[in-house]
C-alpha cells in the first residue's frame, strides 16, 4: 500500500507540473547594409512560413529586434526580405543555444568607415653595403627628385673597403626612390637609379 501511495504522489506531481518555458527566443541582428522589411520564423519540422514578425516596423542596418516565437521548437527556419525585394534565410538554426541570429557579418555593424589612419612619413634612409669586391673612394646618393648628386658621402681621404657599410641619411617625405653613384679607386664610375629604399634597411652595391 505504501508503494502505491508513493507512485500516486509521483503521478500527481507529473500531471501538475507546468511545461518549461521555451528557450528559443533571440535577437535578430541586421548587419547587411540593407533594411529588413519583413521576417518570418517557423519550426524546421513544418513547410509553411509563419506571419511577419516585424510588427514594430522595419529593421534598419545595424539594428536588432527581439524575437519570441509562439512555439517551443528549438530548430527554426528564419527568412527575411529586404527593401529591394531580395530575400535571405537561415534554415535549421538551433535557437535554444543562441542569443543572437545575424544576417550579414557577425560583428557590430559600422554604417560609416572609420577615419583613415594618418600615414607615417616615408623614410628613404638606409645602410649602404659595399659588395662589389673593390674599394670605393666616393659615394653619391640623392633622391630622384633632386637635380644634383650633392656631396661625396665618404668625404675627403676616405674609402669604403669591400664588405664595409655606412649609413645613408636622406630627407623624409613622399619620395622613396634614390639615385646612387660610386667612384672606384681606379676612377671608374658606376650608377644605379630609381632604387626604392623606403622598404629596405640595407642596400648591397654589387
Amino acid at each position: 500500500m505504501r508503494i502505491l501511495a508513493v507512485l500516486a504522489a509521483l503521478a500527481a506531481l507529473l500531471v501538475g507540473a507546468a511545461p518549461a518555458e521555451a528557450q528559443n527566443r533571440f535577437w535578430l541582428q541586421n548587419n547587411t547594409g540593407q533594411t529588413i522589411v519583413a521576417a518570418n520564423v517557423s519550426p524546421s519540422r513544418i513547410q509553411e512560413w509563419g506571419p511577419n514578425i516585424l510588427a514594430q516596423g522595419p529593421v534598419r542596418p545595424g539594428m536588432q529586434v527581439w524575437v519570441e516565437p509562439t512555439f517551443p521548437d528549438c530548430y527554426l527556419d528564419i527568412k527575411v526580405r529586404f527593401a529591394d525585394g531580395t530575400e535571405d534565410g537561415h534554415l535549421g538554426v538551433h535557437a535554444c543555444t543562441l542569443s543572437r541570429i545575424t544576417f550579414g557579418q557577425d560583428v557590430p555593424f559600422a554604417p560609416t568607415p572609420p577615419p583613415p589612419v594618418e600615414r607615417a612619413v616615408s623614410d628613404p634612409s638606409f645602410t649602404f653595403v659595399n659588395r662589389s669586391g673593390e674599394a670605393i673612394r666616393e659615394i653619391y646618393v640623392s633622391l630622384t627628385s633632386s637635380r644634383n648628386w650633392g656631396n661625396d658621402r665618404l668625404g675627403p681621404r676616405q674609402i669604403l673597403p669591400p664588405g664595409a657599410s655606412m649609413p645613408i641619411t636622406l630627407p623624409r617625405g613622399e619620395v622613396c626612390t634614390a639615385d646612387m653613384r660610386v667612384v672606384f679607386m681606379d676612377g671608374r664610375i658606376m650608377e644605379q637609379r630609381n632604387i626604392e629604399t623606403c622598404s629596405i634597411r640595407q642596400f648591397a652595391w654589387r
